[in-house]
């Protein structure tokens, strides 16, 4: 049985997280999701020790005085965790999620996705958490630090869930992106839906010449690929489209070559998650 885990923490995109869970789930022939949530201690907002300004007596109150708000603090984020996750298995289940696992760890995110991502085909995270600046329009870090770290497949989430009808695979040539391709071709969990496979280039002819192979490789898998050569910077260019063509989820490699190089949390990766408003499945 396939396996999906899915990070969760209480942020706008929770519920988002867990409907693109339950949506993948379907897809994959019914697997399973685990659901993780981490209570990250090193972010927490600790209380400023100022004590040595004061005497002994009142530096010993104060020190017991901080050490109980810590633990209180420390039972309610527990208590609220536990409640996060009940909520969750309530969700998945009622999206028709059969086996839900819930698994609550204290430290970082990124150490216990990799703890458990030997046990997963895919991981199912937000574009940001709960602590993520929405004003400045950044993407959460704790995103980042996965997509560098994580070995699986990662969809990150949109704001929202709605019906994914059509996809389309960014494709530069790269390694990465062939990977995606592969994997489009091998995978039930894309049959049925539309797909386009695209690039950016200047050259329209040198575009299409390089999307012949992949384009062979998906119709020897009995898929068939709508080909696109889009013009401009690959990440207002693919951007773009995506709004134009209706496309319902973006696939993409996480490194590339040549203009899209830095494509792990580089321009392009960054520029893609931050613009576009729907999923966006990243393979390195």
């Amino acid at each position: 049985m396939a396996k999906i885990l899915a990070c969760t923490d209480g942020s706008v995109y929770a519920e988002s997280i867990l409907d693109h869970a339950a949506w993948a789930a379907a897809r994959m022939g019914g697997a399973s999701v685990r659901v993780l949530h981490v209570l990250d201690r090193a972010t927490a907002e600790l209380p400023v020790d100022r004590s040595g300004a004061l005497g002994v007596d009142a530096s010993e109150e104060l020190l017991r005085e901080l050490a109980a708000v810590d633990e209180a603090r420390g039972k309610v984020s527990l208590r609220r965790a536990r409640a996060l996750l009940s909520a969750a298995e309530a969700r998945l289940k009622a999206a028709g999620v059969v086996e839900v696992t819930l698994t609550q760890r204290h430290g970082a995110l990124v150490d216990t996705v990799v703890e458990f991502e030997a046990e997963a085909d895919l991981l199912v995270v937000g574009k940001r958490g709960e602590a993520a600046n929405f004003a400045v329009g950044h993407l959460g870090a704790n995103l980042e630090r996965v997509l560098r770290a994580s070995i699986l497949p990662v969809l990150v989430a949109s704001r929202a869930f709605k019906p994914i009808r059509r996809f389309a695979i960014a494709y530069d040539g790269g390694p990465a992106a062939m990977k995606v391709v592969d994997y489009a071709a091998r995978t039930a969990s894309l049959d049925g839906l539309e797909c386009e496979l695209l690039t950016v280039t200047a050259d329209a002819a040198a575009g299409r010449a390089m999307l012949e192979k992949p384009a062979k490789l998906l119709a020897d898998a009995g898929k068939t690929a709508t080909v696109k050569v889009l013009h401009g910077e690959p990440e207002t260019a693919i951007a773009a489209h995506v709004v134009d063509a209706g496309i319902d989820l973006l696939v993409m490699g996480a490194y590339g070559h040549g203009r899209l190089r830095n494509m792990i949390v580089g321009s392009t990766t960054t520029a893609l998650l931050r613009s576009c408003r729907i999923p966006v499945l990243v393979f390195r």
